[in-house]
Parts: structure tokens; sequence; C-alpha cells
């Protein structure tokens, strides 16, 4: 059986993205029933993206020595402290009231709501990981050499939690949008 663990799987399975290849990504903003709460949503994704880039950026600029130790400690409790926050906060509204409604439109796809829940459990842990990496960091700023050091591994660290997070939350619109497409979100609040 293949691995569909997030740390593992390159895709959902060809039986989950069933309704995507009746509504494909490139006509989604075109359809009928592309509504305010589907692009709220994927805004949301987009911030997350955005917020992992600009740490990314931001420790590439600090090994670089373009950016000052002190602005890169404030960008990154900012960014991190609105990425953790956000994720959280994201994950446990689509638990606990988008994913069960969406999960029972279509019992075709429902095991894939599994496969997403999944991913946050397991995200949980990745981002305390990534927490104490961060604050591991972020402890030590008066000496730039041990700076350095330490921002070469949280590099690879976020970039890891990027390959991951891009993973879940690709998997999550390529299971969710079409859902609302086919089925309209106005209960969801839409």
């Amino acid at each position: 059986m293949t691995d569909l663990t997030l740390e593992h799987r390159d895709g959902l399975p060809d039986a989950l993205r069933v309704l995507l290849d009746a509504y494909p990504r490139q006509g989604w903003t075109q359809h009928t029933q592309f509504d305010g709460l589907i692009s709220f949503w994927l805004d949301r994704h987009l911030m997350f993206r955005r917020l992992l880039s600009e740490m990314q950026s931001n420790t590439e600029a600090l090994l670089d020595r373009k950016i000052e130790v002190a602005s890169f400690a404030n960008k990154i409790s900012r960014y991190g402290g609105q990425l953790v926050n956000g994720l959280h906060d994201h994950h446990t509204i689509e638990d606990t009231y988008y994913f069960p409604k969406l999960q029972a439109r279509d019992t075709r796809i429902a095991r894939g709501f599994d496969i997403l829940d999944a991913d946050h459990h397991a995200l949980d842990g990745h981002l305390s990981a990534f927490v104490a990496g961060a604050n591991g960091l972020l402890t030590r700023l008066d000496d730039r050499g041990v700076v350095q050091d330490n921002a070469a591994t949280f590099k690879a660290a976020l970039n890891d939690m990027d390959r991951l997070l891009n993973r879940h939350l690709t998997d999550e619109e390529d299971l969710v949008v079409p859902v609302m497409l086919k089925y309209g979100s106005s209960d969801l609040g839409g």
C-alpha cells in the first residue's frame, strides 16, 4: 500500500482526485460557484506560503550578511508567530467545522479528509519543532557567529517545513475547492 503520510506522499491518490478532474484548477475562479469563502480560504493558504517565503528570504539575507541580526530576529519572530498561530487556528476550524461537512458531500473522496486531518496532526509536530528551532536561533543574538551557524540549520528546517506545508496545502486545495464548486458553500458561511 502507498504511504500517504504527509512526509512521504507526492500527491493525493487518483481515486481522491476525481472531482479535481471535473473541476481543474485553471477554471476555479471562473466557475459560477467560486465565491467569497473559497477566495478567502485560498488567500489564507497564500498567506501561509508567503510567510514561509519571507522567513526563507530573511534567513538567506542573514546568512549572506545582508541584514542585521536585530532586524532578522524581529521579522522571524513576527512572521513565525503569524504562521504558527494562523495554522493552528485554520486547522482547528477545518477539522471541527468544514471537513465534517465537506466529507459528507461525496463519499468517493471522504477518505481524503482523513488524510488531511492526519496532516494537521503531523504538522503540529513539525510546527513544534519549528518553534523550538526559531527560539533556539533567537536566544544567542549577541554572537553573530553563533547566529550564523544556527541560521544555516534553521534555513534547512524552513525548507523542510515549506515542502511539507506546500504538499498539504496543495492536496487540501485539490480536494476542498472542487467539492465547494460542485456542491456550493452557502451552508459553510460563503
